[in-house]
């Protein structure tokens, strides 16, 4: 059946925020650095045994019980391809602070260097408005990025990006190797594939120590080669960021090899297409199979649920997987 999921928010994250998080989903929570909801989650934050994982309500950790059954929660044709391989985590983040200057490594990084199935492209749906800064305005050498992450010079680093004003309703698409940053304030949903792994070339005002966590353990050496250091033309932003459509799919089509989001508007019944999925209330209340949903619910869909019948007037927000 379907379920609906309380928050897991990691403890004492590196940055700031959290207190929009609580109030979109209306809870009590007054934590300072709690500022990512990992929702529906089959993955651990980097270096951690557990933490990240969601539980069902019977105990089980959604992991094992994907596991267990692939084919009732993921369908019989992503099990087929992909088997027990959700290929998805879902987040809310709400930054209390600007974010550092970052980059994600695509797959074949992540499996020649450590070992995992998979890079970490992600896009966003952004939920309260701000500045967001995505791509460089210029190509950078491999000796002048690096003297920047040494020197720690943070105006320099964060010169080198875009800024782009974003309001609710607008996506950005972030492929892997992209630096990027989400400016203070912004609440967004974050659908990445399921893994932690982040190249971190700012920590002066964070609470981390970059020269020994911001470079995976690989070493800035190595690690920074992950990054794509040419130029992203002003013009070509429109790829990556843009309003989304009123209904339908969210993301520029660039992002479909990786995670799909639908908006779903609700306004009496309706049903929707079965198939696994992380479902996030952005208006409402509606009802999801004659269960109440408020506004900031999530919600796990298994696709052996089949069609899901929708009622009410609001808005979901259907995160999926790739198409298989």
């Amino acid at each position: 059946m379907i379920e609906r999921l309380p928050s897991n928010r990691p403890p004492e994250r590196f940055y700031r925020g959290g207190a929009q998080i609580s109030s979109f989903r209306g809870e009590a929570s007054d934590a300072a650095f709690e500022p990512e909801d990992w929702i529906g989650s089959t993955t651990t934050i980097f270096g951690e045994q557990g933490l990240g994982l969601t539980r069902l309500a019977d105990g089980r950790l959604l992991r094992d019980a994907v596991t267990a059954d692939p084919g009732y929660w993921l369908g019989s044709d992503h099990a087929a391809r992909w088997g027990a391989d959700v290929r998805l985590l879902v987040k809310l983040l709400d930054a209390g602070q600007r974010l550092p200057v970052h980059a994600h490594p695509d797959d074949a990084f992540a499996a020649e260097h450590l070992g995992h199935r998979h890079g970490k492209a992600e896009a966003w749906y952004i939920l309260t408005g701000g500045t967001v800064h995505l791509g460089l305005v210029r190509s950078v050498g491999d000796d002048e990025l690096a003297a920047l992450v040494e020197a720690q010079d943070v105006d320099a680093l964060l010169g080198l990006l875009h800024q782009v004003d974003v309001a609710p309703g607008d996506v950005v698409f972030v492929p892997p190797g992209v630096l990027h940053a989400i400016g203070e304030g912004v609440l967004l949903l974050e659908l990445q594939q399921p893994e932690d792994l982040s190249i971190l070339l700012e920590w002066r005002d964070f609470a981390l120590d970059g020269t020994a966590d911001g470079h995976l353990g690989l070493g800035f050496g190595v690690a920074l080669t992950a990054v794509d250091r040419t130029a992203l033309p002003r013009e070509a932003l429109g790829g990556l960021v843009r309003p989304s459509p009123p209904s339908g799919s969210a993301f520029p089509s660039g992002a479909d090899a990786f995670f799909r989001l639908e908006r779903r508007p609700v306004d009496g019944p309706a049903r929707l297409d079965p198939g696994f999925a992380v479902l996030v209330v952005s208006d409402g209340p509606v009802t999801l199979s004659g269960r109440e949903a408020p506004r900031g619910s999530t919600w796990l869909v298994p696709a052996g649920e089949g069609p899901l019948d929708l009622d009410g007037t609001g808005e979901l927000l259907v995160a999926r997987p790739p198409a298989p």
